[in-house]
């Protein structure tokens, strides 16, 4: 698309996802089998034909680094094409430190943006799903002369506390921007996909970096500012979109992929695409196995029962075990005769054989974390190991690399937290 460059917000620590945010950043963490959560943003640049894009990083930036290379899976390695990844220590100007805000980190980049020869500035959140044809947005925003356009969509009112909440006249100019209130005055919320005049962006980050007040967001300083000062628009985005930035949402976003039909669909026409990791066989499921309404990923292993749930490359599954509406990531593996229930598993973890996780009817919070773990969800870190026969309950969290010796007993009631005894060795992402 020309005159258009893409700016990827993704240095965001997702501490609401407790321990699957530990070690990289939300963008990064997997999602949907095989893809991880940036993919969504990146296909959607190239798929609407903006190959100029730049990606903010700042927390934990090493797994999204090693994703993303050179773009070449997205379609950046061409001629026309350029993907960098930016972060804070080459933006910093001295006496500046890391990325205060979402607005402060476009601030800290213009010198980035200034360089470009495009009138028009596509801000994103790297850390959302949804399919959007970013073409569409910015022909309104052009069609209306507007000087900042933001995407809005319709939440249920439950929600909208979560959220930035837009109100607007017959023309769709925005008329009010409330930042996660109470009480808000419209359902329709901000996506956090933003089309800037890149002049004008420049002066309002100027401004705003000056005001020793504001904490440099987007949401909470930004465009309650622009409002009523500029030609602020809402565009009205009819799709499916979610913000997964806490454990029961991403669990949710996860399940709605086996929907019929599935909330975002996997077609040819709006491909979302990924770094394939190696070349994995088809997935296999043995006589013994048994597949329900679930998505198994290539490289996986089935010889077990496997019902709503979702499997990304490399997981093992052995014989009679059972999972049931969870979330596993990349080779792990389920001994036999055990059962996982309404949990999420990061990557490489071994559950011995006999072993139960998320168990039981007790749906005591997690007393470490419990505006985190409260919905009866378990979660397991990467590289953890479940020793044989152990019980584990509901909106328990078991940390990263933990291993056979920091369990004290074979029961892990409901609301605990294991973690390692010991130093965290190099972890693979």
């Amino acid at each position: 698309m020309e005159g258009v460059v893409g700016i990827i917000l993704a240095g965001g620590q997702g501490e609401r996802l407790g321990i699957l945010a530990v070690e990289r950043t939300k963008p990064a963490i997997p999602f949907g089998g095989k893809y991880r959560i940036i993919d969504f943003t990146l296909s959607n640049c190239v798929n609407s034909g903006i190959y100029n894009v730049a990606i903010l990083t700042q927390y934990q930036p090493r797994s999204l680094t090693d994703h993303i290379g050179i773009g070449m899976p997205w379609g950046f390695a061409r001629p026309d094409g350029r993907i960098q990844l930016l972060h804070p220590y080459l933006a910093r100007e001295e006496g500046r430190d890391w990325y205060k805000g979402t607005a402060d980190a476009v601030y800290q980049n213009l010198q980035f943006i200034e360089e470009q020869e495009t009138d028009l500035v596509l801000v994103l959140s790297g850390d959302h799903i949804y399919k959007m044809d970013y073409r569409d947005m910015v022909d309104f925003h052009r069609k209306n002369q507007a000087d900042v356009t933001l995407a809005v969509t319709r939440l249920p009112r439950d929600e909208l506390i979560h959220f930035g909440t837009v109100t607007v006249d017959e023309n769709q100019q925005v008329s009010g921007f409330q930042e996660k209130v109470k009480d808000p005055k419209s359902d329709l919320v901000s996506m956090g996909v933003y089309v800037f005049q890149k002049e004008l962006l420049r002066q309002v980050l100027e401004d705003d970096a000056q005001r020793r007040s504001s904490k440099h967001d987007f949401g909470r300083n930004i465009f309650p500012q622009l409002v009523g000062n500029c030609r602020l628009f809402a565009y009205n985005f009819e799709g499916y979109w979610r913000d997964v930035g806490t454990v029961r949402a991403y669990w949710e976003a996860n399940m709605r992929l086996l929907d019929s039909p599935p909330s975002i669909s996997f077609s040819a026409d709006w491909p979302i695409r990924t770094k394939e990791d190696e070349p994995r066989a088809p997935a296999a499921i043995s006589h013994r196995g048994d597949v329900v309404n679930s998505m198994i990923s290539h490289g996986c292993i089935i010889e077990g029962r496997v019902e709503n749930s979702i499997l990304s490359p490399g997981v093992r599954v052995a014989a009679n075990a059972v999972i049931k509406y969870s979330v596993i990531m990349n080779d792990t593996v389920i001994g036999r005769e055990s059962v996982v229930d309404y949990s999420i598993l990061d990557k490489e973890i071994i559950v011995e054989a006999g072993s139960h996780v998320g168990t039981g009817n007790d749906f005591q919070v997690n007393r470490e974390e419990p505006a985190i773990l409260n919905t009866g969800l378990t979660v397991v870190g990467k590289g953890a190991k479940i020793p044989e026969g152990v019980k584990i309950g509901r909106n328990c969290a078991i940390a990263c690399n933990v291993t056979e010796k920091d369990f004290r007993s074979s029961i892990v009631q409901s609301g605990e937290t294991v973690r390692s005894k010991r130093q965290r060795p190099a972890h693979k992402e």
